[in-house]
């Protein structure tokens, strides 16, 4: 089963960002669309197709229903991320360069360390934009994906991708976890049926977590680089995972 990378799922952000006002016949043709997408890609998943751009057609059709629209309204009745999402707050691009010279107990080195090891793209989501409250929260939380495996210490294989995933559900109801993580239990039943102890618990590990740390969505993490990865983690309220793989 191959590990999970959202971090580009944010390039449908980018082109649904562009639509207009739909008269109704138009816009139930466009639902329709979404949830065949929605279909389609979930099947792919199942036989397999972990890819990003299966990933990303995922993301597109959810951002079609109304679950990313409650995403947003949910995350608005907080004032912080109320805050992130009026200002429609995105930072610079990411010098890995420049964060490699800080303290290596810190967030920022820490985080550079980690891209710099898996080849990711930190700056993929450079000059794109979000017109509603839903784009920019599946935009924000695209880009600060590795971020959050740094902070909580899941590691990046599918299991600790879906504990990842199913954090985020005690923080907000994300509609691209629930389907990711409905996905992998399905997929797993029938075809690694001997993993479903271990994705389980990775699973209630991450929801127990996301229940008593402190709003992740909220935090502007890149204008907090130099704290110490443990600071950020006691702050937060973040308990660091005893067989957490990351090397902090």
């Amino acid at each position: 089963m191959q590990p999970f990378n959202l971090a580009t799922t944010n390039a449908s952000v980018n082109i649904h960002g562009q639509k207009q006002t739909q008269n109704p016949i138009l816009r139930g043709v466009k639902s329709v669309g979404s949830k065949l997408l929605i279909v389609k890609s979930f099947i792919s998943m199942l036989f397999g197709n972990y890819s990003l751009d299966t990933v990303g057609e995922l993301t597109y059709g959810l951002l079609e229903t109304p679950a990313y629209d409650l995403v947003a309204d949910y995350l608005n009745q907080d004032p912080a991320c109320a805050t992130l999402i009026r200002d429609r707050y995105i930072p610079p691009a990411h010098d890995l360069d420049t964060l490699l010279t800080l303290p290596h107990d810190s967030l920022g080195y820490i985080y550079a360390a980690h891209i710099k090891k898996t080849g990711f793209d930190p700056n993929l989501h450079a000059g794109m934009t979000a017109k509603s409250d839903a784009e920019y929260v599946e935009l924000r939380l695209s880009q600060t994906h590795d971020l959050w495996h740094v902070v909580t210490g899941f590691d990046t294989d599918e299991i600790g991708e879906l504990g990842l995933q199913a954090f985020h559900l005690p923080q907000f109801p994300y509609p691209l976890a629930t389907l990711l993580v409905a996905n992998s239990l399905i997929s797993t039943t029938l075809k690694q049926p001997e993993m479903l102890p271990q994705l389980l618990a990775a699973i209630g590990q991450g929801f127990q977590m996301g229940k008593t740390v402190k709003p992740l969505f909220a935090q502007k993490w890149e204008e907090g680089w130099e704290k110490p990865l443990r600071q950020w983690q006691a702050e937060l309220n973040i308990q660091p995972l005893a067989n957490a793989t990351m090397n902090h």
